[in-house]
């Protein structure tokens, strides 16, 4: 850890801070079965890349399919629930007494996050910033994000606390040469561990001292 430099502490926001995956998981296998059957559990596959790439992807050239899947998705996300992972929000709050820099870092777009906004203003008071894909050229597993997520706060990659859910979210972390924390939130703790330095189901038994001690 560079002591002249601050902490910061850089959260994905689907499955991490928000509980939402779980929703997102039904909407994106109901476009798999639509447009790709032979692909099995489309929505896991898609997870923590923005829709630029995901059209890019898996729908190029297909104007007509992506307008069609942007609407229903427009409306989805405005009917979706957005409730807190349990403890995240005492987290924020301890990490914010300790004088720690926090971030959402997510691949949703900035007219989505006008939905939570509505549903949670409170939010942008938790966080210092909030970076969406509109900042970013590549997604996940690109460690851009992640690393804007340092800059933004003129600090360094091994001051930085990556927390995230979905295989890209954590592939980008540990590219971006940062200490990564997985929710077991979308995927099994099995699944994840071995893709960052501690495996947590939420953030109710999580402080800053034990996150200051993956940094050491």
């Amino acid at each position: 850890m560079d002591n002249t430099k601050c902490i910061a502490a850089l959260f994905d926001f689907d499955g991490v801070v928000m509980d939402t995956e779980t929703q997102y998981s039904l909407f994106w296998n109901k476009i798999g079965k639509q447009y790709f059957p032979q692909i099995e559990e489309f929505g896991r596959i898609i997870k923590g890349q923005t829709l630029v790439n995901i059209y890019a992807k898996y729908f190029a050239g297909m104007e007509k399919e992506q307008q069609d899947i942007t609407a229903r998705l427009n409306q989805f996300e405005k009917d979706m629930a957005y409730e807190y992972i349990p403890g995240v929000v005492d987290f924020m709050k301890d990490l914010r007494a300790h004088g720690v820099k926090m971030a959402i870092v997510t691949s949703s777009n900035d007219l989505k996050m006008a939905n939570v906004y509505k549903a949670h203003p409170e939010l942008k008071e938790l966080v210092d910033r909030i970076l969406t894909a509109e900042m970013f050229t590549r997604s996940k597993p690109a460690p851009d994000c992640f690393l804007l997520g340092a800059e933004v706060f003129g600090t360094v990659p091994q001051n930085c606390v990556v927390f995230e859910d979905s295989f890209h979210g954590l592939e980008a972390g540990n590219a971006a040469g940062m200490a990564v924390v997985g929710l077991c939130t979308t995927n099994p703790k099995e699944a994840i561990a071995d893709k960052c330095k501690l495996v947590i189901p939420d953030f109710t038994a999580f402080s800053f001292e034990k996150m200051k001690a993956l940094l050491a």
